[in-house]
């Protein structure tokens, strides 16, 4: 019964005598520890074995897992991507479909697991895992923009600058700060936040340690007027004092903001989304956010809320996508259209931006790039947006991740993108900055990879004249890029090495460790409201 819980959870039903090689850990189920035969999506993002969670929320439990978190059981959605993956990973290695695991088997199996927990409910990681988290620390703190609580002006963009920006390959994947900060930025000093939390209760002696049920006082009020007062008062607390941020990301308070998220009053909705893109920059809030069930009301403002509303509505999505355990969740309920038709036509410079890299981020998923690809006029929409000027870099961002797999390799030459990249290259003025010149050529190359019919449409489009320009005088990513495609197309390197684009930072979203972004587009969810 003794040592690290992470252990514990090895109830193994499936063997492949016809291989001997492993599957990979994500195509097993954490708790019966076999491939999945049906593999679903429980609400807090993780992927079960069906059985296993239907027969922990027979007995209402919920097991700890690895990471030491604990999933929510209360909705199951079918993954098919993970299945199909499965599927492959088996026809590859010549092994047995998984077959559902033994019912009987896996509830005495869960049961004991119940026993101990009851037996030994204290806390045990091993030294590894604490000094894992101490490491989980970010070693710089980001710098916060914020915008003042009235109407904004539609501007966004002040930085004219156009290099782009690289973390070393050395450094953590830590997303960078904005370069940019709204013009109607305001920042309210701390006397006038005592002031209004003393204006609320006058006879609260120590404020700090006051202000969540002073809050909730306001949220949870039947009367507008005072729903009002408490969102703008959590919009000013979230935005001004960073070190509430996570005190006041309870589940009480959270609960309360949901229910003002749905209101049909639009300050208040307004003010109650905006303190929930604040609360979402720390990052041990961003799961707790999304397992409380956001994100379907989230994809329901951003598809029907005011301009501003839908603002903070993208803007909270792009950061909760930050988070490496969110990502999944959020593309399977249901946000990747919305935030494609906001990429489109949404009426803020804001929206359109922070949608553009809510995708990428998401994209950065395999599940999601499928999802994406199968979306109804998503690859064209893409390529159609790569050919403006405005929207070219944050559409190169999301294709260069869509050419990564298969399905979205084969979808965009359906869609000829390479007649399109290719004649963008031609055009440079097609490309605001050289950074954008960089990423189109990166997603040739990418599209290259595996693919025969690439170097046939490459001849088509004439792409050997346009890369050995660029190969003169392009940028060093550029060129380096450029110099490897004309060796794929002229048979000198039969298969393009994916990894070489991942380390070398050509190409934004090709890689979680290295963020690539040029003057428009930040990978940073630091701006407050």
């Amino acid at each position: 019964m003794g040592g690290n819980g992470k252990h514990r959870w090895k109830i193994t039903f499936y063997r492949s005598n016809s291989s001997s090689k492993n599957p990979p850990k994500e195509l097993l189920c954490p708790i019966s520890g076999s491939l999945m035969s049906d593999p679903v999506v429980v609400s807090s993002g993780q992927t079960f074995e069906r059985l296993s969670v239907q027969l922990c929320r027979e007995l209402s439990f919920s097991p700890k897992l690895e990471d030491g978190t604990r999933p929510d059981f209360s909705t199951m959605i079918p993954n098919l991507a993970i299945k199909s993956t499965i599927r492959n990973w088996c026809d590859h290695n010549n092994a047995q479909y998984p077959q559902a695991p033994d019912s009987i088997s896996l509830d005495k199996a869960i049961r004991a697991v119940m026993e101990e927990d009851r037996e030994d409910p204290g806390i045990r990681v091993s030294e590894r895992e604490l000094l894992r988290g101490m490491a989980e620390k970010p070693p710089v703190r980001f710098l916060h923009a914020a915008t003042e609580l009235g109407r904004r002006v539609d501007h966004f963009y002040s930085s004219s600058s156009e290099e782009s920006v690289v973390i070393p390959s050395a450094s953590p994947p830590i997303p960078l700060p904005f370069a940019t900060r709204p013009s109607c930025y305001s920042s309210a000093s701390s006397s006038e936040i005592t002031a209004e939390l003393e204006t609320l209760n006058p006879n609260s002696s120590s404020p700090e340690c006051k202000e969540e049920d002073q809050l909730m006082t306001k949220l949870r009020s039947p009367e507008v007027i005072d729903q009002e007062e408490g969102v703008i008062l959590l919009r000013k607390l979230t935005r001004t004092k960073e070190e509430l941020r996570i005190s006041l990301c309870t589940p009480r308070l959270l609960s309360a903001v949901l229910s003002l998220i749905v209101s049909r009053y639009s300050t208040v909705q307004q003010n109650a989304v905006a303190s929930l893109v604040n609360l979402s920059l720390e990052k041990p809030n961003k799961v707790k956010i999304v397992r409380s069930g956001f994100v379907p009301y989230l994809v329901d403002v951003l598809k029907g809320g005011s301009s501003e509303s839908q603002e903070h509505a993208a803007g909270a999505l792009f950061s909760l996508a930050l988070e490496e355990d969110n990502k999944i969740a959020i593309g399977v309920l249901g946000a990747l259209p919305p935030l494609m038709h906001a990429l489109v036509r949404a009426e803020s410079e804001r929206t359109r931006h922070d949608s553009a890299l809510t995708l990428y981020h998401l994209t950065l998923v395999e599940s999601n790039r499928v999802r994406l690809v199968k979306q109804h006029n998503a690859v064209p929409t893409l390529l159609t947006l790569a050919k403006s000027p405005a929207s070219a870099g944050r559409a190169l961002l999301i294709l260069c991740n869509l050419a990564s797999c298969n399905e979205g390799r084969s979808a965009m030459l359906d869609a000829n993108a390479v007649q399109c990249l290719v004649g963008m290259l031609r055009r440079r003025g097609d490309l605001d900055s050289e950074s954008t010149r960089e990423n189109c050529v990166a997603a040739l190359y990418v599209l290259s990879h595996g693919s025969m019919r690439f170097r046939g449409l490459a001849r088509e489009a004439n792409a050997v004249e346009v890369l050995s320009e660029i190969e003169k005088s392009g940028s060093e990513r550029a060129r380096e890029k450029a110099k490897r495609l004309l060796m794929v197309m002229r048979g000198g390197e039969d298969e393009p090495n994916l990894d070489s684009v991942l380390d070398s930072g050509a190409g934004a979203g090709l890689g979680p460790t290295r963020y690539r972004v040029g003057r428009n587009l930040h990978t940073a969810n630091s701006t407050t409201f």
